[in-house]
């Protein structure tokens, strides 16, 4: 038998020889005491049961069945497939009559919306390159004129400040490069999505088109991905906004009806799994595209226009750490930063910005040894405010600088690309409260919280 079928036991292959059936064959099987399961014959991931035969149904999900409870298999159809003659890192549109439509530039940094399943190890891993996503969604041939570039191939929880200058830079050579680009496109792993959306937010002031993020919660080698609708969206986004923002295009909900447009620095991922995962923070939504009749509709009324040139500032620090305080806290966590050299610290506390009283005297040691120390808070929604408690107060005094409504992973990149422009405290201090990107508001809008959507009380 193929080796492909060598993760199935005996039995199973013996089962499979009668049918003649091999992996990613459409198979029927009967099952004893009556029923029948039809699908794609899936290879057997190294670990598991090797009497279980693995089906891809179609709806996109796999299922095991125990060869114990298989009467016969059947060969139902054949997998064909052709191997497309495509080139990493290729910069060319894929079809001629697409020269007259309007051009959309497309960065692929990898994460599920650029993977595929490993059905060895049964995992998902980085596999597909820009072009590659690009001409599995033939739909955006009816959009725009497309160029591909893989800029990475990594899961975003790998992704580095470093990482960010470099996107920063590609950003940046493809509008100046390209001069009919109308946007740029870039598929990133939805983990840190908001990071990387957050820091481009700060790295490119001003830019001829939109940077518009997209990802998937589901790989892109399934028939159940929200990649496409996803990627058609951005692309829309690319090509149709009046902004030039780093923004990020998502499903709106669990349906295929609306992709919503979050501003990179005021977005999160709420959900481990589900397809509307991202949700804007302390604000609405910038855009939501209807993915039936393609159009974009603006839902904010102020926004960073389309510039002439590129404004760039692509340098981060890695000398800033996000903290998270919870109860018990030892003032050794953020003696520890202050010891290895870190230039600013982002304290994530509770409610309108708190920690235990036994860490105030540690944050203002730490203020004293030039450590810029910003407060946000763990609730997400609603702002910090040190002027209500007593506690509050003393960080105050302390020198610690409340963040307003940003959520803690922007202050986070904030800071970061702070200290990746300067050195100078001060400097530092007054670009932190500079409202650079709309990553903050002064004023807290009611309608910017779900519970208040759904008619909830405050």
């Amino acid at each position: 038998m193929p080796s492909a079928l060598n993760g199935y036991s005996p039995r199973v292959r013996e089962l499979l020889a009668v049918a003649n059936a091999l992996t990613f064959d459409r198979v029927r099987l009967l099952l004893a005491g009556g029923g029948v399961l039809e699908g794609l014959l899936m290879p057997r991931p190294a670990f598991g049961d090797p009497d279980v035969i693995v089906i891809k149904l179609d709806n996109g999900y796999n299922i095991g069945i125990s060869v114990e409870r298989v009467s016969s298999i059947t060969l139902v159809q054949r997998f064909s497939s052709k191997k497309s003659e495509l080139h990493e890192g290729s910069a060319h549109p894929t079809h001629r009559e697409e020269l007259s439509k309007e051009h959309v530039y497309f960065l692929s940094t990898g994460g599920t919306i650029a993977s595929r399943v490993d059905y060895v190890t049964g995992a998902v891993y980085p596999y597909f390159t820009a072009e590659e996503l690009y001409s599995m969604i033939p739909e955006l041939r009816e959009i725009a004129r497309i160029s591909t570039k893989t800029v990475f191939s990594i899961f975003s929880e790998n992704m580095t400040p470093q990482h960010w200058s470099q996107l920063a830079l590609e950003i940046e050579r493809v509008f100046r490069e390209e001069s009919d680009i109308r946007g740029v496109v870039i598929a990133h792993g939805t983990d840190t999505l908001h990071y990387t959306a957050a820091a481009m937010a700060f790295a490119i002031h001003q830019a001829p088109g939109p940077i518009v993020f997209v990802g998937a919660q589901r790989s892109s080698d399934r028939p159940s991905s929200d990649a496409a609708l996803n990627t058609i969206g951005a692309t829309l986004v690319a090509l149709k906004a009046p902004f030039a923002e780093s923004v990020i295009a998502m499903h709106a909900n669990t349906s295929d009806e609306l992709i919503l447009v979050h501003r990179g620095v005021r977005a999160r991922k709420m959900h481990t799994s589900r397809r509307d995962a991202f949700m804007s923070i302390n604000a609405l939504p910038l855009a939501e595209v209807n993915l039936h009749t393609w159009e974009m509709h603006l839902k904010a009324n102020l926004y960073r226009g389309r510039a002439d040139s590129v404004e760039l500032f692509p340098k981060f620090s890695d000398k800033v750490a996000l903290v998270k305080f919870y109860p018990g806290m030892l003032p050794d966590i953020l003696n520890f930063y202050v010891e290895k050299g870190f230039k600013g610290i982002v304290i994530e506390g509770t409610g309108l910005g708190h920690v235990n009283q036994g860490l105030i005297a540690t944050i203002n040691e730490a203020i004293r040894h030039g450590v810029l120390v910003a407060m946000t808070s763990q609730c997400l929604w609603g702002r910090v405010n040190l002027n209500v408690y007593r506690t509050g107060v003393e960080l105050l005094k302390a020198g610690v600088i409340p963040a307003e409504d940003m959520t803690p992973e922007t202050a986070y990149v904030k800071l970061s690309w702070i200290f990746g422009q300067t050195d100078d405290l001060e400097e530092a201090k007054q670009l932190f409260l500079t409202n650079i990107a709309f990553e903050y508001s002064k004023r807290s809008e009611l309608d910017s919280y779900p519970g208040a959507l759904r008619g909830c009380g405050r």
